[in-house]
């Protein structure tokens, strides 16, 4: 039985070459040449909206934004082991997990705009807005995967986080409780090696998956550029959360090629040496010399990803900038799930205000 905290599962190799891990390729035996075509084009097409998304930002036309280059993999991948039923708690740079539950890249941007609180109705992908708090989306799976269980419901619920989020009481009382409750719940940690400016090895000399063991939960580490391994861990981890065997915690080892957020400057905490060596590794060209080892990557299959690709820019670019802006009492709308007193009373004070404002103005005027 091989280790999978010492050596990581890995079914592509960095140069498209197969990885003989039986155990493993067998949850992904039903994955041929179109499946992984497909899988292929949501890579290129993830990391596409990614780029135009930064653009956005450098042209004024977002407050930030949480690039996530370098990550497909890890979040392509886990998307598509996900069935329709399943619920997904987010951090803030999940984009590729938000466009493969089906989010429309045109709405993604409302939030980074400073349109709304949230870009899309959680209930329409089983998928929730980012959670800018660390980790508390940790806690949030852990919930509703219980309640969940409680009402009979054959789901797994999946929680996203980064290495810096394993650091906050937030998901250690997650990982504390869904052990307790045997809550169906998949912890995944996207190690992208830095915590904005803390490498891992700092906040964890140890592998992080081994954390989950002091809670006497089983965990596993995947190579996080690795689309095909990381489909095969989730499936397995997901597919035990809905058999009712209880969480599981999943490390995928990954590298954020670019800054935390659009207003971080990597060049000040980590060396070029470093990004370049992780480039050797970037999830998409592995896929791709796979592909053409397998002579499936064809000049019509090419142009077809990069004009998928163009279009979710094209649809991103014209959502953002086309978003109307809000009026400024919508910023107490959907603040609770039902009506609220408190807030009723916010908004009332609020509105005199602004007609107070406004009288004032036109007396100027």
């Amino acid at each position: 039985m091989v280790d999978n905290i010492a050596y990581p599962v890995q079914l592509i190799q960095p140069d498209g070459r197969r990885v003989l891990m039986p155990d493993y390729a067998d949850l992904v035996r039903d994955i041929g040449p179109q499946q992984l075509r497909g899988l292929y084009e949501d890579l290129v097409v993830t990391r596409r909206m990614d780029v135009e998304a930064v653009a956005l930002q450098r042209q004024g036309e977002m407050g930030l934004w949480a690039p996530m280059l370098g990550q497909e993999a890890a979040q392509v991948g886990s998307a598509h082991a996900l069935r329709p039923d399943d619920y997904a708690f987010i951090s803030y740079r999940e984009h590729a997990v938000a466009y493969c539950r089906g989010v429309d890249p045109g709405v993604m941007a409302l939030m980074w705009r400073g349109c709304a609180h949230s870009a899309w109705d959680p209930r329409d992908f089983n998928l929730t807005n980012p959670a800018i708090v660390v980790g508390s989306q940790a806690l949030h799976a852990t919930g509703y995967a219980i309640g969940a269980h409680l009402d009979g419901a054959e789901i797994a619920t999946i929680a996203y986080f980064g290495d810096g989020a394993t650091s906050q009481g937030d998901v250690a009382e997650a990982l504390g409780f869904s052990m307790s409750y045997n809550a169906p719940v998949v912890f995944f940690c996207q190690n992208n090696q830095w915590a904005i400016s803390v490498p891992v090895g700092l906040q964890s000399p140890a592998p992080i998956a081994q954390r989950a063991a002091g809670y006497g939960m089983p965990s596993i580490r995947v190579d996080g550029n690795d689309v095909l391994a990381v489909l095969a861990v989730t499936r397995k981890a997901t597919q035990r959360a809905r058999d009712g065997e209880g969480p599981t915690f999943v490390e995928a080892i990954t590298y954020r090629m670019g800054p935390h957020t659009t207003s971080d400057d990597p060049t000040r905490y980590r060396s070029a040496a470093e990004t370049e060596a992780w480039k050797a590794r970037d999830p998409i060209d592995r896929v791709r010399r796979l592909l053409d080892r397998d002579g499936l990557l064809d000049e019509a299959f090419v142009a077809h990803v990069q004009a998928a690709s163009d279009d979710v820019a094209k649809r991103l670019r014209s959502g953002t900038i086309g978003a109307p802006d809000p009026a400024p009492l919508d910023l107490f709308d959907n603040v609770y799930s039902a009506d609220h007193p408190l807030i009723n009373e916010e908004r009332e004070q609020y509105a005199k205000y602004l007609a107070g404002f406004a009288g004032t103005q036109e007396a100027v005027s």
